[in-house]
């Protein structure tokens, strides 16, 4: 049985290339980068060579850039130590209703300590509404979190206006764009980011490893305690390897973009052409404003995870949501927040293309959703007789 991958926005392949260039770490090099010796040294110059091509990709400066075990130890550095070291108990921060987890609940964690948290509303299509977020500063905001694209719908944010704002009224700005390297362009100057957080395995690096965009001046709170790793800031001994591989891996996907995202775009549309000719089915999410690669539908009178269980079986990989709340009986509070109706909520699959994805795979996934759906509504005491036999 052919396997098809169309998880990409959970996770990606470490490519031959990343590989390569991790490999000496694992062998040869396999000094601390702590270390003074010629051991440590060598080890240290891999270290910052990486630091190098990350900062590089995101028109930052080296010294900005923090390597963290991932995405959701960036965002929870960004979030509460941002908070702590601006606000102090009693302070405001302001977000979405549409975050990831590793944002929100970082947020509700304040919450507990005595923080004010906004979550701001979003439009239909899943776009922050500048308005509301204006409205929302008050004198003692330490920080607006806005990621710039969904990780479930794919929705992009307005980040560049939203960096204006917070400008104007000297507030901390971070974004959450593990979704978006590789997928659109990404500059920390451009979007007025003081913060922005990265993830290596959503760009071909491997898991376990992230960074944090710190823009210099602006001081943040450590959530660690330990040694003087990362300039004092992220203690622990560095995962020499896996940064090694993120430096690759993102040099690789800041390299090309508008090419590679017209092509997973082109497929992607196809993809959805291919869905939407099945009765009741819907994209959930902006179609001009959304990441190349993202499809999110949603199925009347079929459950997401039977969906998903079933292309399973046909050797195809998707997903029905987020990848961190697999598992989760709840509704995704994404789909909620953009005000979809609970029935279509539950009947939503995300399919997440790359470059390595064909158009041969797309039509098979077609095939397969058409002949799934068709068995499924069949069983189902709520599907009208006239969409079992399309």
């Amino acid at each position: 049985m052919k396997r098809i991958y169309m998880d990409n926005a959970a996770t990606t392949r470490v490519t031959p290339p990343v590989l390569e260039a991790m490999m000496p770490c694992l062998t040869g090099v396999y000094g601390n980068p702590s270390g003074i010796h010629s051991f440590g040294r060598e080890a240290r110059r891999m270290l910052e060579a990486a630091r190098a091509q990350v900062a590089a990709a995101v028109n930052a400066r080296p010294e900005e850039i923090y390597f963290t075990s991932g995405g959701t130890e960036a965002d929870n550095w960004a979030v509460r130590g941002a908070a702590y070291a601006r606000g102090g108990k009693g302070g405001h921060v302001i977000t979405t209703a549409v975050e990831h987890h590793a944002v929100l609940n970082a947020c509700r964690q304040l919450e507990r300590e005595g923080f004010r948290v906004t979550c701001v509303p979003v439009d239909g299509e899943g776009v922050v509404r500048l308005d509301e977020l204006e409205k929302a500063i008050g004198p003692d905001t330490a920080l607006i979190s806005v990621m710039t694209a969904n990780n479930e719908i794919g929705t992009i944010q307005p980040v560049e206006e939203i960096g204006r704002i917070a400008r104007a009224h000297g507030v901390c700005f971070h974004t959450d764009a593990v979704q978006a390297i590789g997928a659109i362009p990404v500059d920390v100057q451009a979007s007025g980011a003081d913060l922005m957080s990265l993830s290596g395995h959503k760009f071909h690096a491997p898991k376990g490893i992230g960074a944090l965009y710190i823009r210099s001046g602006v001081r943040l709170e450590p959530l660690m305690r330990g040694g003087a790793q990362e300039r004092a800031q992220r203690p622990g001994t560095e995962n020499l390897a896996s940064a090694v591989g993120m430096g690759r891996a993102i040099e690789l996907a800041a390299t090309g973009i508008a090419d590679r995202a017209e092509k997973v775009a082109a497929l992607r549309d196809r993809l959805m052409r291919g869905i939407l000719e099945i009765p009741e089915c819907r994209v959930n999410g902006s179609l001009s404003r959304r990441l190349p690669g993202n499809l999110n539908v949603s199925v009347r009178y079929v459950e997401g995870e039977s969906l998903l269980l079933n292309l399973d079986l046909q050797g195809v990989a998707a997903s029905s949501g987020a990848a961190c709340t697999s598992g989760s009986p709840e509704l995704s509070h994404v789909l909620l927040a953009i005000g979809l109706p609970r029935e279509l909520a539950q009947g939503a699959l995300r399919l997440s293309l790359n470059e390595e994805n064909t158009e041969e795979e797309v039509d098979c996934v077609i095939a397969a959703m058409r002949g799934i759906v068709r068995r499924l509504r069949s069983m189902s005491p709520l599907a009208p007789e006239e969409l079992k036999c399309f």
